[in-house]
């Protein structure tokens, strides 16, 4: 009886190691709070293909934006803990959002498990081809003028372009009127077409705009130019100074993913993140390959939900 016991609880055992050796045996399904095309999408997909590849089996992309990403990140959250539903994470929902209600569905420390951190993205300030103004300093004096506010589009309530553009009218003592979308995408359409005039998005969203010549680039939130836009000056050097904020998006699993599986696509998507064409496909759309581990992500996670927690307090901005 006792051996019989040994070999049920080394089975027992065995199988997390077992199931982390023949992971993925069926397709993966990264869900991606946000709409198509946003700076979360694009991350996704591009590293998704590169799993798919390595790994011969489908990464299948879902979309399902609503909520500021809650909606798509409650779905993850309900997932079963097993590696085939990952979640496209973003500052917003893991180092904002929760700040912003006094009742939150999801804790996202408790409800995941960190994997990677896939990019880092900076937002920028662009305006509708037909606004009165091209410069940090002339978009200032022109919403001093405007009795209602300038409004401005970001990808939903709760982003982190949300607190951007409502810390940037309060430390230049600017009234600023938020217009909340359903992801990056839609936020940079809006703009494109003239609905709002200026958007607070991610350089991917504005990038095919800024080319078709409907969106011009006003300034990027980073301490330093971008490659993607060299003459694009920043926040900071255009009269704001230590202004920046950035978009990261990262790879988590539902709490109770193994810890093997974990590991092994921290691991696979690192090397992936490495790659050169990966790095330039970021790098066309405004972002930087990152990579970490999952204790990196996780410190990440930490320090700015802190930052953004006291901003938040700061500002007084509620979402309930």
């Amino acid at each position: 009886m006792r051996s019989v016991a040994f070999l049920v609880l080394f089975a027992a055992l065995a199988v997390p190691t077992a199931s982390a050796q023949d992971y993925p045996a069926k397709p993966v399904r990264i869900v991606v709070p946000y709409a198509p095309g946003g700076v979360t999408d694009i991350a996704s997909r591009i590293v998704g293909q590169k799993l798919s590849e390595q790994w011969k089996q489908q990464v299948v992309i879902e979309n399902r934006p609503g909520g500021g990403g809650l909606v798509g990140t409650q779905l993850a959250a309900k997932a079963t803990p097993d590696g085939y539903t990952l979640l496209a994470a973003t500052i917003s929902e893991f180092s904002i959002t929760h700040h912003l209600y006094a009742k939150y569905p999801l804790d996202p420390v408790k409800d995941f498990v960190p994997i990677v951190l896939l990019s880092d993205t900076p937002l920028m300030f662009a305006a509708h081809v037909s606004a009165p103004f091209n410069t940090v300093a002339e978009m200032i004096a022109y919403a001093k003028k405007q009795p209602g506010g300038l409004a401005f589009a970001s990808p939903g309530n709760g982003t982190l372009n949300q607190l951007t553009g409502e810390r940037f009218a309060l430390e230049t003592g600017i009234k600023m009127l938020h217009v909340p979308y359903k992801g990056g995408a839609p936020a940079g359409a809006a703009l494109a077409s003239g609905e709002v005039p200026v958007g607070v998005v991610a350089a991917s969203s504005a990038l095919p705009h800024i080319k078709s010549g409907r969106v011009k680039p006003i300034a990027v939130t980073m301490k330093k130019r971008i490659p993607l836009g060299p003459d694009w000056p920043t926040v900071a050097e255009s009269g704001v100074p230590g202004f920046e904020a950035s978009n990261w998006v990262a790879l988590v699993g539902p709490a109770g993913t193994p810890r093997e599986i974990v590991a092994k696509v921290s691991a696979d998507a690192n090397r992936i993140l490495k790659l050169s064409d990966v790095r330039e496909r970021f790098v066309g759309v405004g972002a930087e390959a990152v990579g970490s581990t999952p204790e990196e992500l996780a410190a990440r996670i930490r320090s700015d939900s802190e930052r953004y927690g006291k901003i938040a307090k700061q500002l007084k901005i509620r979402l309930d």
